[in-house]
């Protein structure tokens, strides 16, 4: 039990270390904006993705306690969503639907919705509730990520609906 209790302290002092650093450090970061808003957001989804993807895989590979780190990363780069689509920054390389300015308040909504469920799987993960982090993660992707992609994001071409043939 005590060793438990040391263990635990030390993974939530890690995670406080980095936090930390990450804060300490971002304003030098290319993450913290290069002035077009368009490239910024794309870059956080990016990172956004690769948390995610990695998040799957220690799942998938039986260390569902093990995605604390990414899972903080990505309630993180929850909170800075909405700064990163200011009005006006709908352009051809944007993959933003107009709703998102139309619909602002469920657009904030829905990423304050991501920040709380990332921190949720965080909160598993580091209680080491493998059980709680493998469910949470069977629907984040469609409870978390899906209630901004699927109103807010223009679709893939795979997954854009058929054209009727004439």
């Amino acid at each position: 039990m005590e060793l438990r209790l040391v263990r635990t302290g030390m993974i939530l002092a890690s995670l406080v270390a980095l936090a930390a650093v990450g804060c300490a450090t971002a304003p030098k970061t290319p993450m913290m904006g290069t002035g077009d808003p368009v490239a910024d957001r794309q870059r956080l989804m990016k990172n956004v993705g690769a948390n995610w993807a990695d998040i799957q895989a220690k799942v998938k590979a039986g260390a569902p306690e093990t995605v604390a780190v990414n899972a903080e990363a990505l309630s993180l780069h929850a909170q800075r969503i909405p700064t990163l689509f200011p009005e006006g920054s709908l352009t051809d390389k944007s993959k933003a639907k107009p709703e998102i300015w139309q619909k602002w308040p469920e657009f904030a909504a829905a990423a304050k919705n991501l920040e709380n469920r990332s921190a949720t799987l965080r909160d598993q993960a580091v209680a080491k509730d493998g059980a709680a982090v493998t469910t949470t993660v069977a629907t984040f992707g469609r409870e978390a990520c899906g209630t901004c992609h699927t109103p807010f994001r223009v679709p893939p071409p795979q997954q854009q609906p058929a054209q009727p043939r004439s």
